[in-house]
This record gives C-alpha cells, structure tokens and sequence, in this order.
C-alpha cells in the first residue's frame, strides 16, 4: 500500500513547484503570447503575477453515476440489481477496495513522484512545455495526477452543465419549426463534445493557458486533499474507454473482476489505459487503433492486441524500474498474453427481467416533474445521478403473467376484418389493490428500442398512458360501466330498481359539464351485443349480462358529467394525458375513451379496497448514491367512494364472474373475485377482474388503432375474443396463490332495497296498446289466454295483479276477451221462473237450467240464481235458477 503521509520533502516539493513553475509557467504563456518579450525580466514578473491571480478553489462535484433499478428477490427477500443507465458506467469505491497492485501499476507509469511533489510534477510538466514551446503543436504530457484528476473534474463539471441551445431571433425570442417545436441551435452531444475539447484539447496559447490553470487548481487541490483522496478520485473518475469510467467499473467490464481482486497483467493492461483510454481498448476484437498509412486497424483480437500489449509492458517496465514488482513477476507478467473477459453490465430495459416493467419505471422518472423540471433535467438525473430505485415488482406474478402471455398470444399477427384490420396486441397488468403497488406489466410483444419494422418488438408499454410507456391506451369498453354503476348508487339508487332496458333509441342524455347529447335523425340506434333485445330489468341484471341498453336506461336519469367525475376521481382519465375522458356521445357510456391498462385496474382496485383509492404505482423507494431517501411521485391511499357503494358495486361485480359474462375467466378456488367484460365495436377486448388483495387487467385487441375483428381471427390456437379471459384467470390465480383473499362486504340493503312502482290499468285496451304502456311504465307482460268478457274481442278484459303499488319490474299477465262474454241480469231473484228464464234468454244465455225446490208456501218465485247477478260468463254456459213451489213438476229437481 502507498504511503498515505506527506513528508516534509512533499511539503518542500509543493513550495518550490509553486514558486518554480510560476516562472516557468509565466514565461511559457507570455512566448506563447509575445515572443519578443518572453526573457524580459517584466515579462516573468507579470506572469508570475497572472498565475497568483488565476482561480485556486476547483468545486468537485458529485460523480456521475448509474441509475439502479432493484427488484425483491422472491427467495431471498433481498433486494438485487435489475439493469442501470448511465452515460458513464461507474462503481466508485473505496481505498481499500482497490488491489495494491493497481496502485503500482498507475503510480508508476503516470506519476511515480506523486508522493513526493506538490500537485505538480515540476521535471516532467517543464520537459513537457519546452516541448511544447520548441514544436509549436499541441500542449502534451507532463501531467501528475492531481493535474489529470483537475482535468478529469473539469470535464465532468462540463458535461454536468452542459445543455441544449436553441435558436433565437433578434428579440431573444426562441425560433420555432413548422411543428412548434424550438429549432437546435447546439445539441446537447455537440455542448458536451464541445466542452471536452476545450477542456482537453486546446491548441496555442488557449492550450498553455489551460495547462497553467490546470496546475493552479493542481496545487491547490493539494493544500485541501490528502495524497490518498486525490489518487482515489482520480481512479473513480478516470476514463478507461467507451462509458467505463473508474477502475472499479473497468475491472468488471474488462476483467469481470472487482478492482479489489485485480492481478499483476489486469492492473498494468488498466493502467496502460489511461493515456489514451478508446485506443488501447481490449473490448474491440476488430481493433481499436487505426493506421492511416496501411488504412487499417490494429490493437485487434487477431495480433494479440499489439498496442495495448506494447502498453502494459511499459508499464511493467515502469514497475519492475521503481521496485515495484520483482524480476521474475515482470518476466511472467509479459509472457502472458492480454486476455479480456469482457462482462459487460446490464444496462438499459432490454436487459431486465421484465422489460416493460422496466420500460414503465424508466418513464417515470423521465417525465414526472419530482425528478426535475426539465426533461433534460430528468434525463441527466435518470443517467448521471446515481439514483437507486427501488421497484414494487413482484417476481414471482411477473414470471406467470409473462408466461401466460407467451402461451395464449402471439408476438405478431395481422388481423383481418373491418375495413383495414390492424395489428394485433395483448396485454395485462396486476395492481395490488391495498397498497396500488403495480406488481406485473407483460404484453405480447418482444422488448426492443432498435428493431424497426418488425410488429413482434415494440418498446411502447401497452399498458401505461403516454408519459408512462409511450401508449395512449385503448377504448375500455364495458369494463367503463363502472363509472355509470357507482354514479347510480352515488345518487342513492337501488340495485333492484326496476328499468325499461329495451334496446330502443334514446333521445337525450343529460351533460351539465359540456352540453346535453341529443340524438340527431342520422343517429343509428346503438345495439346490445350479439343484437340482443334487452329486457326490463334491474342494474343487478345489467351489470351481470352487460346489456348496453340498460346502462343507456341507467345514464338516461343520471347526468353524464357525473359519470365523467366519478372516473376521474378514481384515476382514469384519458390516456394521452390530455385531461379527463369525454362523455359528450351515447357510445362513452360504453367505454369509447382511450384509457390505460393500469389507471382502470386501479379503479376496480379501488372498489374491491372498500373504496378506497391508492394510487398504483411502480416504484417502492428511491434514494440516492448515498443511501438517502430522494422525493418521489405523491402516491395516497385516499376514501374516494363510501364503503357502502363500494361493498353494493362489488355485489354486482361478483354476479359477473359467477355465471355473468366474466365467468370463464373466473380461476375458481376459495377466493372470491369480482370483475366486468369489456368489448368495443369488435376492436377491442377486456377482463378486469379482482380479489380483495389484487387487481387484475388485461387488453387484447388492435395495438394500432385497426378495425380488424377479434371475433373472427385467432392466434396461438385460441380465438383472440376469448383470450382475455384465459390470460386473466390465470394471472389472477397466480396472484390469489400468492396474496389470497377475503370475502366482500354485505351490499347496502338500502342500496339494495326493493323499489315500488305504480302499476298503471290496462284494462279495456287493446293488447299492444296494454303492452306499451306497461313497458313504458318498467314493467314485464305477459299476454294470457283469452278471458269472457263484456269487451270486445281482443281488448284486455283483466290483468294481474291489478292496478296499484307493486315492486318495480313485476311482470304483469294481461287477459283478451273473446268476445263471449254476458253479465248475469239483476233482480232475477224474486222472478217467477218463467220470467227469469226469459230475461235470461234475452241476455243472450240459451242454456238456462230451472230447478224446482217443494216448500209447503212456495209460490214458484226465484229464489237463487248461479252464477250470480252481474257476473260476466261465457253466454253458452249454463246458467242454474232456482225457485221453491207447493208442487213441482216430477217432484224437486229440474
């Protein structure tokens, strides 16, 4: 190990470099500047006063270093590395974490008096710039390094302040293109490369300049650093070639070694390096060095990498010269030839376990504002700020939702239909509904940011919105019912409240927030699936068949701005980012907003969470380089709706997946799950569904705004129709064997409540007109056999039950007259039967049956009619008269 101690001979060293080199330095910039007067005894003078005056304190900021995403190993419960970005691939370490060796090896062949000088090198800096002075070229050589960490510091302070410049015009206005946006003046890679040249590079008296200032900050830097701070920084800043920076980073890219396990070959190879890091590369099989004269390359992996290997021996030479190794350890080191074992580190999405989950996160913290007000703010934080995040990503969920959809979806297919079909696309998503932690993001697609052209590779997240992946979401669907389900209990609505949910047309919806929809004469009445009917019935019965039109019968009494409030309060606006969904058609009850994946199955979550609404989101913690926690995108767990509403829509949502429209994407099991089917125009395709502890989302359909039909292609052996519910029941099977689940609250009984009606009197009207009006009023009918009546033929002679209260929805039975009918007259009773018997006969009966009864006072007068007066009979019925008689005919009896 380097001696760590300045000794009174470093102190001298530094005075005398200070005092010494002044004159030098001053005499040099002045002949770089007026020859002519370069030997003058003023001259010296004003340039030793011109390096007195030079600025001594260099600010040494934070190094650049990789962003890290981690996930929780599932085994371990540890958390590990997932990928990084970077603009320079860096691992800083300590003193004690760098091999001896490497020490010796830098030291010696950079600057093997470095604990003996100052900060400046004062033989080797005078050498170089007489050098220099005597060829007129650039400035070269001579640097300690203090100097080269100084000039390491000033590139990176460089590139750290580096930025876009854009056009402006005469008034400091910013100049636009024809699309709005700001025209580049300096691109951020030309600012950059601009700086390094400026700070490296310098030609002329620019470059002596530099040189001297340099070594200004040189000797300064000494009096606040010990040796073994500078010479560790410079180790953790240096370059070694590409975007490996700091021999920590190098050993394992070049070596895959950490720098604390480097050998004699590795430590020489890298100290080699630093004189001129991108010739002497050894990732570069094809060869680093170019020959203009042969106009081909060397240093390649078929010469044995000649002109690294020259490079490492001059450092073994320089060792073996300083005592450093010893003969035989020099004579072995050259002998073995250079062999890289290039371990490159995993960097960007394409190397994470779950790319798009990967893809998501990376979006974040591009574009949310907590990591910078600029985009370019946050692109530099992403990429040299050494953030350490710390995702929500469950393993284990994201493995099954990937392989689930490896098995039912394919990465490319073309669907037909509609007017231009569209490329097909799938994708799912897990939330956990009492945290809104995103556990899972699979779609079918391979990861890619390069391939163009090829439908199976996209790096757009499907299941995020625009400033979260790049999509803007798809048309939801039935699955947006919700919103209208939980506007109706909001406003107090029962679930068995009865509805006219006919497929009719609808000639207004009310919207207080933007204008009422009003149906126009062009406007085609809109259909339930598969053309069906519909029927009267309750919300209940429309949420487990999904019938449109009786949610159309549903938002008829509700106020569509409602609808909209109720969908942005629980997280879902549109995907493009452009503000809350529109509900300004009939077709938005029915989900014709572009909205994300993840926001809906937030929403569910919120229902299946006792109504409360936490925020999903990706990432756990974030801290920075050193440990400590950095600010992060506000996520709450907040009550957005009453448990009440929220336990009565579960109760709804539950009969979907138990013999409703989700119910082949039920999983089964003890746990229980709730969810809703959704299907837009044929295009698009949805499952959300949810146990108390999950969520689970997923889309397939058009990825590319096509109109191909679901229904009628398949892919992978499955009708795409049906895959969601495949992907969903098998994703959420997973997630209820890894989380469980507990039973649903009761519904609201009061939310549930029996809602009575008024029955209005059909009686006397014809069938069709009785009909309408009960269907009108939210009743069933039933049309019954023909009845006697005094009506005429066809005309309702009776209904049950009859006019009055009843529960809502009751389906009532309407009887037709035949036409048959006759009213028993009155006052037959006390009649002579005879006279009975023709009043009768005059009332149309011909079947009269007179039956005598002796009595000792009879006097042949009626005394019982059947049936009775008044009663309505069919007029060939017969009709039995009774009368009493001293004498009857043939004795009692007819």
């Amino acid at each position: 190990m380097p001696e760590t101690k300045r000794t009174a001979r470093g102190v001298l060293g530094g005075f005398l470099g200070l005092i010494g080199l002044a004159a030098v330095a001053g005499l040099l910039v002045t002949a770089a500047v007026t020859p002519a007067i370069a030997l003058t005894s003023n001259a010296a003078t004003s340039a030793i006063n011109l390096f007195d005056k030079l600025p001594s304190y260099l600010d040494i900021d934070e190094l650049m270093v990789p962003t890290t995403l981690y996930y929780k190993d599932p085994g371990s419960g540890e958390y590990v590395v997932d990928t990084q970005f970077y603009d320079q691939n860096r691992s800083p370490v300590g003193f004690d974490e760098i091999a001896p060796v490497m020490i010796d090896a830098l030291l010696s062949s950079e600057d093997p008096r470095y604990y003996d000088h100052g900060g400046i090198d004062i033989v080797g800096t005078a050498r170089a710039l007489l050098s220099n002075v005597q060829g007129g070229g650039e400035t070269q050589g001579g640097s300690s390094i203090s100097q080269q960490y100084v000039k390491n510091v000033l590139v990176q302070k460089c590139e750290w302040d580096a930025e876009t410049i854009y056009k402006t015009n005469a008034d400091g206005e910013t100049v636009l293109d024809d699309e709005g946006n700001p025209v580049v003046a300096v691109s951020l890679d030309e600012a950059k490369r601009d700086c390094w040249m400026e700070a490296t590079t310098a030609s002329g008296s620019d470059g002596y300049k530099r040189k001297v200032q340099e070594m200004r900050y040189a000797i300064a830097l000494e009096q606040r650093y010990s040796k073994n701070d500078i010479l560790l920084g410079y180790l953790n800043i240096a370059n070694f070639g590409g975007t490996n920076y700091g021999i920590d980073a190098a050993a394992k890219y070049y070596f895959g070694v950490s720098a604390a396990n480097l050998n004699l070959t590795q430590a020489a190879t890298l100290a080699g390096m630093v004189q001129n890091p991108n010739s002497f590369r050894i990732d570069r099989p094809e060869g680093s060095f170019y020959r203009a004269s042969t106009d081909s390359f060397t240093n390649t992996q078929e010469d044995g990498y000649a002109d690294t290997t020259t490079r490492r021996n001059y450092v073994l030479d320089r060792m073996l010269v300083y005592g450093k190794i010893t003969q035989e350890q020099y004579d072995e080191a050259k002998a073995e030839p250079v062999t890289p074992n290039i371990t490159a580190p995993k960097s960007g999405c394409i190397n994470s376990v779950a790319p798009y989950y990967c893809q998501y996160v990376k979006a974040v913290l591009s574009n949310d504002p907590v990591f910078g007000e600029t985009w370019q703010d946050r692109q530099d934080n992403l990429r040299q700020g050494g953030m350490q995040v710390y995702m929500a990503l469950d393993l284990n969920l994201q493995q099954t939702a990937t392989a689930t959809m490896q098995q039912y979806t394919p990465a490319e297919l073309r669907l037909i239909g509609g007017t231009k079909g569209g490329d097909f696309g799938a994708a799912a998503t897990s939330v956990e509904a009492d945290t809104g932690r995103v556990l899972a993001i699979a779609q079918n697609t391979q990861f890619s940011e390069t391939i163009e052209g090829n439908k199976a590779y996209s790096s757009l997240v499907y299941a995020g919105e625009k400033d979260t992946g790049g999509s803007i979401g798809f048309p939801s669907g039935s699955t947006f019912k919700l919103f209208t389900l939980l506007d109706w209990l909001e406003k107090d609505r029962s679930l068995n409240e009865v509805l006219n949910g006919r497929a009719r047309n609808f000639d207004r919806f009310t919207n207080t927030c933007t204008g009422d929809w009003v149906r126009q004469a062009r406007d085609k009445m809109v259909p339930n699936s598969g053309g069906a009917g519909g029927f009267v019935g309750t919300p209940l019965q429309f949420t487990t068949t999904s019938m449109n039109s009786g949610f159309f019968a549903m938002a008829e009494e509700l106020d569509l701005c409602d609808v909209q409030k109720v969908a942005t309060k629980l997280g879902v606006e549109k995907g493009d980012g452009s503000g809350p969904v529109d509900m300004n058609t009939q077709f938005s009850i029915l989900g014709s907003n572009n909205v994300s994946l993840i926001a809906m199955a937030g929403a569910y979550a919120t229902v299946a969470n006792k109504g409360i609404l936490c925020t999903p989101h990706a990432i756990d913690r974030i801290t920075d380089a050193q440990g400590n926690d950095l600010p992060m995108p506000e996520n709450t767990c907040e009550q957005e709706l009453d448990p009440a509403v929220a336990a009565t829509a579960a109760y709804a949502l539950r009969s979907v997946m138990t013999g409703g429209t989700g119910t082949a994407g039920n999983p089964g099991g003890p746990v229980p799950v709730i969810g809703k089917t959704g299907t837009h125009n044929k295009t698009e395709t949805w499952l959300i569904e949810s146990s108390t502890k999950v969520t689970t989302s997923v889309w397939v359909g058009n990825a590319d705004g096509g109109d191909g039909d679901v229904f009628i292609n398949s892919g992978n052996g499955t009708n795409v129709a049906y895959m969601r519910f495949y992907i969903a029941r098998d994703i959420q099977a997973r997630a209820n064997e890894l989380y469980g689940g507990e039973g649903f609250p009761a519904p609201d009984r009061n939310l549930t409540r029996v809602v009575y009606a008024d029955l209005p009197n059909v009686v006397g009207m014809t069938v069709s007109q009785a009909t309408q009006t009960l269907s009108d009023a939210g009743f069933g009918v039933t049309v019954g056999p023909e009845v006697d009546s005094t009506e005429g033929k066809g005309i309702v002679a009776q209904q049950s039950p009859g006019a009055g209260k009843v529960a809502g929805g009751t389906t009532v039975t309407i009887n037709p007259s035949n036409g048959n009918g006759v009213a028993i007259p009155d006052g037959l009773v006390g009649m002579s039967a005879g006279d009975a018997r023709n009043a009768l006969m005059s009332a149309g009966f011909g079947n009269v049956d007179l039956r005598c009864q002796e009595q000792e006072d009879g006097t042949g007068t009626v005394t019982a009619v059947s049936p009775g007066s008044g009663t309505v009979t069919n007029r060939n019925a017969r009709v039995k008269v009774t009368y009493t008689d001293e004498d009857c005919p043939g004795g009692s009896g007819p």
